[in-house]
């Protein structure tokens, strides 16, 4: 089992402050094997946090971030799972899983014999698309073939979670 941790569209701290509190006390060093994020941390401290939850950190660039170091796109594999990540400009990638972002809405749906997951906004920043924005990231538990995604959802002061499972076919390695 590995856990990796998905979140992005932070915008700290020109459209918001900080992660939600309820979110802070969740991530705790240790536990997380692989953080990604495609983009827009912005500032080089909100990358410093992440690096001391878990050093595997992997990020793309956002159209605000701050460090032109970050790549456009970036693929790796964890377990038996090519992952893809991109702010949400490139989204042709042979992989299994996309993590994308850009709209700042939490979204997940199976395309071409693999999974395309949007985190959302960990702060909840508001895009150019909405200013209703609630505060998401996603956490996957990668297993053989199996990825089950957890979708942490901040909705009216309480996280919601909501379960999605995706199974990748002995024939797709």
């Amino acid at each position: 089992m590995v856990l990796v941790l998905a979140l992005g569209d932070l915008h700290i701290p020109h459209r918001a402050p900080d992660l939600p509190t309820k979110f802070k006390s969740m991530l705790v060093p240790g536990k997380i094997q692989h953080i990604i994020s495609p983009g827009n941390l912005c500032i080089k401290e909100v990358y410093d946090y992440l690096k001391s939850l878990c050093p595997d950190l992997h990020v793309t660039r956002g159209e605000y971030d701050e460090d032109p170091r970050y790549p456009e796109t970036k693929t790796l594999t964890i377990g038996q799972f090519k992952l893809g990540l991109c702010h949400g400009h490139q989204r042709q990638l042979d992989v299994d899983i996309l993590i994308t972002g850009h709209t700042h809405q939490f979204k997940a749906y199976k395309h071409e014999g693999g999974v395309v997951i949007n985190p959302g906004s960990a702060t909840g920043a508001y895009s150019s698309i909405t200013y209703e924005v609630n505060p998401s990231f996603v956490l996957m538990d990668i297993d053989g073939l199996r990825v089950v995604v957890y979708v942490y959802e901040l909705i009216d002061g309480e996280v919601k979670v909501d379960k999605i499972d995706f199974k990748k076919s002995p024939t797709s390695q």
